[in-house]
C-alpha cells in the first residue's frame, strides 16, 4: 500500500484526500493542513515511487503504470481506511488521478478540487513530452526535470514552487521517473474523454492567471460543464497554485467544501 498520513478533526465527519502531482509528494500540501484540518479530516497520500512510498515500493510495481493503477492504488487506502466518500484536492498531474478515479467510482468522490489542472496538452507541452521521450534514457531525469519545471514555472513568482518540485523529484529513483514518463504516452485519449464527458461531481478548478499552457484549456471545458464545473482564477500566480498563493487557495477551496459538505 502507498503511504499516507492523516490528521483528525474529531468534530468532522467529512474527509478531504490530497493527490501530489509527478515528481512532488505530500509535503507540497504543507501550507494547506492547518486550514483544512480545521473543519475536516485530511488526508496525504506519497502516489507510487514519490515520498515515503519511494522505499516500500521500490520492487512491489513491476508493472507498466497507468493512470487507472495509480488511482486503484489511492482507492486502496481509502478502503483500508474505511472512508466512504472524500472531497478530492489535486495539483497538476494529480487533477488527472483524481478525475481517473472519479470516472471509476463516482460514488466515492463528493467533490474535485482540481488545481493546476491538465486537461489538454498544448503545442509547447507537446514538444515538451516529445523531447522528454527522445531523452530519458539519455539524461539524468533531473536534468529533465529541472527544464520542464522552468518551462512550466518561468516566472520569478514562481520560483519557491518550482524548487519545491525540484527538491521533491530529488528524491525519485531514475526507473521511477522513466515509468512515469511513460504515462504521457496515454495522456491525450485520456485527456480527450475527460473534455468530452462531464461526471455528475461538483468540481471547482482552481488556476494561475500565469498558468499559459494549460488555463486555455480549463477555461474552454468549464464553459462546456457548466452544469457541475466552476473555475476560480488566482491572480499574479503560475501553474503550483496551493503553493504560490496559499492563502487565497485555502480560502476558496474550503468555502466550496463546505458548502458541499
Amino acid at each position: 500500500m502507498i503511504s499516507y498520513t492523516i490528521y483528525k478533526n474529531e468534530a468532522s465527519a467529512e474527509w478531504v484526500t490530497f493527490v501530489h502531482g509527478a515528481g512532488g509528494s505530500s509535503s507540497i500540501w504543507f501550507k494547506q493542513i492547518r486550514d483544512f484540518q480545521k473543519h475536516f479530516n485530511v488526508l496525504l497520500l506519497d502516489l507510487r515511487g514519490h515520498g515515503n512510498s519511494n522505499e516500500q515500493i521500490k520492487t512491489a510495481f513491476k508493472q507498466k503504470y497507468t493512470f487507472k493503477s495509480i488511482a486503484n492504488d489511492v482507492i486502496e487506502v481509502i478502503d483500508h481506511l474505511q472512508i466512504e466518500r472524500s472531497h478530492f484536492v489535486g495539483i497538476s498531474l494529480g487533477s488527472i488521478v483524481i478525475r481517473q478515479l472519479a470516472e471509476m467510482y463516482p460514488t466515492r468522490v463528493k467533490s474535485m478540487i482540481l488545481g493546476g489542472a491538465i486537461l489538454k496538452m498544448n503545442f509547447r507541452s507537446q514538444i515538451l513530452m516529445r523531447l522528454g521521450n527522445t531523452f530519458k534514457y539519455v539524461l539524468p531525469y533531473l536534468v529533465l526535470y529541472k527544464f520542464f519545471a522552468f518551462v512550466i514555472m518561468p516566472k520569478k513568482n514562481h520560483k519557491n514552487a518550482r524548487l519545491l518540485f525540484i527538491n521533491e523529484a530529488k528524491k525519485l529513483y531514475q526507473k521511477e521517473f522513466i515509468k512515469w514518463f511513460k504515462l504521457t504516452a496515454e495522456i491525450n485519449p485520456v485527456l480527450r474523454w475527460f473534455r468530452q464527458v462531464e461526471l455528475d461531481i461538483p468540481t471547482l478548478y482552481v488556476m494561475g492567471e500565469e498558468d499559459y499552457m494549460f488555463l486555455p484549456s480549463v477555461r474552454q471545458v468549464v464553459a462546456n460543464h457548466a452544469k457541475t464545473a466552476e473555475l476560480f482564477v488566482i491572480q499574479n500566480c503560475g501553474h503550483v497554485v496551493n503553493v504560490e498563493q496559499p492563502l487565497i487557495f485555502n480560502e476558496k477551496v474550503i468555502g466550496y467544501l463546505k458548502a458541499r459538505s
